[in-house]
């Protein structure tokens, strides 16, 4: 059974950057298409990034493009989310998915004024 475990969240003030890391587990392959959503207090899940099997084709929300940047090594089974220029309104906790497995537990972005 493949899980997938975030880390890489943390404090970060406005500007700054933060790295999230998605790895699965399991014996399978890492072919999955991924996604990157994150869900701040009292509103709704909302997209940020996704990434192909292949890592060639990448979507990103109109919020964060120019700003983040998603990766992946399938080889190493993990899935990146490179975040610069952090401002107060990504503050969440962000989730990545994989297709035909599910979400990860999250891990939560704050960001300071």
């Amino acid at each position: 059974q493949v899980q997938l475990v975030e880390s890489g969240g943390g404090l970060v003030q406005a500007g700054g950057s933060l790295r999230l890391s998605c790895a699965a587990s399991g014996r399978s392959g890492f072919t999955y298409f991924m996604r990157w959503f994150r869900q701040a207090p009292g509103k709704e899940r909302e997209f940020v990034a996704s990434i192909d099997w292949s890592g060639g084709i990448t979507y990103y929300a109109d919020s964060v493009k120019g700003r983040f940047t998603i990766s992946r090594d399938n080889a190493k089974k993990t899935v990146w989310l490179q975040m610069n220029s952090l401002k107060p309104e990504d503050a969440a906790v962000y989730y990545c998915h994989a297709e035909n497995v599910g979400w990860g537990q999250g891990t939560q972005v704050t960001v300071s004024s």
